[in-house]
């Protein structure tokens, strides 16, 4: 049987090691997909790295563009990253008939709506699991093998770098910015480290995940996004101290709202009981927990970046849409899991209107009727207390830190009551506010 032919643009990371992995286990991948995947066309601008990588299997060229427009390429593989070139290149592979499997989740998420309905009308596939934790299955895991369940939420590691960050910083006891430049020197961060430490990368993979599973369309504007960069050492120490660890989750649920069903969208460092498996997450490594209600919890773990992490996820979307390559459109599994005419338009739960437990970490004076003070705000904003400690003032210390955790609050409430806090003299600094999620409903 003829060879799929694929068209590869892009063979830095993720290419290099989609290149070397699809050869290294070409038999065994052609026995799983019925004909062998052949990537016989390459486009880099760095034709001299193409050329070590290839070593003469492929055709070179510096022209993407070329590629997208080939009448003899039956798949294109965008391993090129961002909105702009890959957008274009994306929608012309479609254009002219080419499935396309891309690792782009900045694109997806932010214009997968349009690339989605340009597939469908030309009755092309667009496969993106690559774009979601590298080599983890999350998104078949979604959209296949959880298809009896109604999801009712997902909370995600989904960001590398964060994580490892949060590691160390538990472990060492070091300040963010020292682990931050730790992690640039062992290459976990990049040099420029913005998406990953303020929750733009988690977000827009929370994004996707979240259309897959409850039926929406792309939203990545409704996110609601806090990274870990103002984050304190103190604040994971004390957090230890109550049980519970802090990681930076992409988290999203299926709530009902003035009676109404809404869609929580938000990333954000979190509380995690410690004894929970995701919790334990450490280092590098990523971990999603969906909640369906047929079949309970189910965690997903592994490598979410790498080259061959990330290429194991690029074959394999290869693979299905080879095996999918001649399937009448109508029998193919949907891009995000149900019928397009079966979309919903459930709205997306303003953060305000949400409602979790809260970590609060206040510096107050060292003065009799504080504590009074501030339970009283919180009352008046019906926030009850669940836990409490107290640090001690060290000697000669005027000011010392009280920590709560609360019962389950709505967002705005909080903010108010912080505001309200953050007015009272005795009130040394601004109030530290963290969420705290249980995952065991």
């Amino acid at each position: 049987m003829k060879p799929i032919n694929v068209g590869l643009l892009g063979i830095g990371t993720v290419g290099s090691g989609t290149f070397t992995v699809l050869g290294r286990n070409e038999a065994e991948i052609t026995r799983r997909a019925g004909r062998q995947i052949l990537i016989s066309k390459v486009a880099d601008k760095n034709l001299e790295l193409a050329r070590k990588v290839t070593q003469g299997k492929a055709l070179l060229t510096d022209d993407a563009f070329s590629i997208v427009t080939d009448p003899d390429i039956d798949i294109v593989v965008e391993l090129i990253g961002g909105c702009g070139i890959a957008k274009e290149l994306v929608l012309k592979a479609i254009e002219n008939g080419k499935h396309v499997v891309t690792a782009n989740k900045a694109l997806v998420a932010t214009h997968g709506n349009e690339i989605f309905a340009a597939a469908q009308k030309k009755g092309v596939m667009v496969a993106f699991e690559a774009a979601v934790a590298g080599g983890i299955p999350i998104i078949k895991a979604l959209r296949e093998g959880l298809t009896a369940n109604r999801i009712q939420w997902i909370a995600g590691i989904i960001n590398g770098t964060t994580n490892f960050i949060l590691s160390e910083m538990r472990e060492k006891g070091l300040s963010f910015a020292e682990v931050l430049k730790e992690a640039q020197r062992l290459g976990y961060a990049e040099a420029d480290p913005t998406f990953d430490i303020e929750g733009v990368d988690a977000a827009h993979k929370l994004t996707i995940m979240a259309a897959i599973a409850f039926g929406i369309p792309m939203q990545f504007d409704k996110v609601h996004i806090e990274g870990i960069a103002r984050l304190e050492a103190a604040d994971i120490k004390y957090a230890e101290q109550l049980g519970y660890r802090i990681k930076l989750l992409g988290i999203t649920k299926r709530v009902s709202a003035n009676g109404a069903d809404a869609i929580e969208l938000r990333v954000h460092p979190t509380l995690i009981p410690s004894r929970r498996l995701i919790a334990n997450v450490e280092g590098a490594m990523n971990a999603v927990l969906v909640h369906g209600d047929a079949v309970g919890a189910t965690l997903y773990y592994g490598k979410g970046a790498g080259a061959e992490p990330t290429a194991s996820a690029v074959i394999a979307d290869l693979v299905d849409v080879t095996r999918m390559h001649t399937a009448d459109p109508g029998h193919r599994v949907p891009h995000l899991a149900f019928q397009p005419d079966a979309v919903m338009d459930t709205p997306i739960l303003p953060m305000a209107e949400v409602e979790t437990r809260y970590y609060l970490r206040l510096s107050v004076s060292d003065q009799p009727g504080v504590l009074a003070d501030i339970t009283r705000i919180l009352a008046d904003q019906h926030i009850s207390i669940d836990a409490m400690i107290q640090r001690e003032p060290g000697e000669g210390e005027e000011q010392t830190d009280i920590i709560m955790l609360t019962h389950l609050s709505r967002e705005k409430h909080v903010d108010a009551a912080i505001l309200q806090i953050e007015a009272l003299p005795v009130v040394k600094s601004r109030v530290t506010r963290l969420r705290l999620e249980e995952l065991d409903k």
